[in-house]
């Protein structure tokens, strides 16, 4: 089935697009609302969203790769994004990454069978005085130990 946004969602678009005067600008947002709707970017999302930019799926594709908070398949209901880069692996980064893989029964850049959590490791997220940490979905959490991530992870319904 080919993908389209919502009447709700082209309204969006449509709104965003006033905002740049070149619409190819205009890709990194419309490819956030894209993903809100379709939960990840799918080849028939990335032809859609060039098709509006007058760009072709393979522009889109550069864009969709380079950036880690896109996402080229299926995610689970909980992300975990640990911050991989060295003022985090200075402070116990990948400690933090083997619990999560332990406690989630997970491999990093795996989803569990239930398609609960998706464990990935990201480049710098822009918290480094307060590393180790990581995103869960769209939420921060810093200065992480193993008892903090236990109960986070307890915490999600």
């Amino acid at each position: 089935m080919a993908f389209e946004f919502t009447p709700e969602n082209r309204t969006k678009f449509d709104a965003i697009l006033t905002r740049y005067p070149v619409k190819r600008a205009a890709m990194l947002p419309a490819l956030w609302l894209a993903q809100r709707q379709h939960g990840w970017i799918s080849q028939e999302v990335m032809e859609y969203v060039g098709s509006l930019l007058g760009l072709s799926a393979a522009k889109v594709y550069e864009v969709v790769t380079f950036y880690t908070m896109f996402h080229l398949k299926p995610i689970g209901k909980y992300h975990f994004q640990v911050c991989r880069t060295l003022p985090c692996q200075l402070v116990g980064a990948e400690a933090i990454s083997s619990h999560l893989e332990k406690k989630l029964g997970v491999k990093i850049g795996e989803t569990s069978a239930d398609g609960r959590f998706t464990l990935s490791e990201v480049e710098c997220l822009g918290s480094c005085g307060t590393g180790p940490m990581l995103q869960l979905n769209d939420d921060y959490h810093e200065n992480l130990t193993a008892e903090k991530l236990d109960a986070l992870i307890a915490s999600l319904s």
